[in-house]
């Protein structure tokens, strides 16, 4: 057991350097100051070029959706994930070596141009997290949790990270293993991340151009709103239009639904206003017994 207690112990302290040095450091590699550029760019956006002109520039939740931007891309990672996942995955591979397993890896796509292993990890995990985004619509135990992402009412740049710290620890864990398969490195993620990270926001933002022919292999604004409707159709009553960066899941699974312009429809779901407003009440919903 002291071994795995080091592993927690020496995340924490890792992660905490790491955290340090991102905002101390800035640079190319440098997550902390990316998620600030491309937040600013979309912010602009939405400033010059509104979707929805009414709506206010500092839209309502607007500082807690930025507050959540920062907690689910870095404080989480500081206060719980790194560590324990790093636990986790200590005593995965221990599991696997009972068998004599010592790798997950199927395929080794660090010997392919760096273009294609990019754009075979970019397109399985995003496969991976369509269908783990079903699956918190449809189990009623994670819709709990994901509905604090489905609790904005006004939708914006900064609404893209509002979600429930438990999706992380949901999304990492399903996604891991096939990701490790293989074998996706760090800079690898890197790149990945940062573009996935620029399409949700655009697909949150109030931003919107017609894509053409594109809109049928990206996400957009026009399509994402969708996704927040308050009122979904019966035929669809655990949501719809579930991609994350690409919508061709969604066109092939015939899970799309854009049946006019949405721009100005309401957004949230049933009941959303007994949901609670403030941050600790959305992070602590779905571990209290319902009334």
């Amino acid at each position: 057991m002291i071994e795995y207690w080091n592993e927690f112990v020496e995340g924490y302290k890792g992660y905490a350097n790491y955290l340090w040095y991102e905002i101390t450091h800035p640079g190319w590699h440098n997550y902390f100051y990316w998620l600030l550029g491309v937040s600013l760019f979309f912010f602009a956006l939405e400033i010059f070029k509104p979707w929805r002109k009414k709506q206010s520039r500092f839209r309502r939740d607007f500082w807690l959706d930025f507050f959540y931007m920062f907690f689910n891309f870095f404080l989480f990672s500081l206060i719980i994930y790194n560590a324990a996942s790093n636990v986790v995955v200590k005593a995965f591979s221990d599991f696997l070596g009972l068998f004599g397993v010592q790798n997950l890896l199927a395929l080794e796509v660090q010997s392919w141009p760096i273009w294609a292993h990019l754009a075979l990890g970019f397109v399985l995990r995003d496969f991976v997290q369509w269908w783990v985004h079903r699956l918190l619509h449809r189990v009623p135990v994670l819709w709990e949790y994901h509905k604090v992402h489905h609790s904005v009412k006004e939708m914006g740049f900064a609404a893209h990270l509002r979600y429930h710290w438990m999706e992380n620890v949901v999304y990492r864990t399903i996604e891991y293993i096939p990701l490790a398969m293989i074998g996706i490195g760090l800079n690898d993620f890197f790149i990945i991340h940062i573009f996935t990270l620029a399409v949700g926001h655009f697909n949150h933002s109030n931003f919107n151009f017609n894509l053409g022919p594109l809109k049928y292999v990206f996400n957009n604004p026009a399509m994402h709103i969708w996704h927040h409707a308050k009122d979904l159709p019966e035929t669809r009553p655990y949501g719809v239009n579930f991609g994350l960066t690409l919508s061709i899941w969604d066109y092939l699974f015939r899970t799309n639904y854009i049946p006019r312009s949405g721009r100005d429809i309401t957004l949230g779901f049933p009941g959303d206003e007994e949901f609670p407003q403030d941050f600790i009440g959305q992070n602590l919903h779905g571990f209290r017994k319902k009334p």
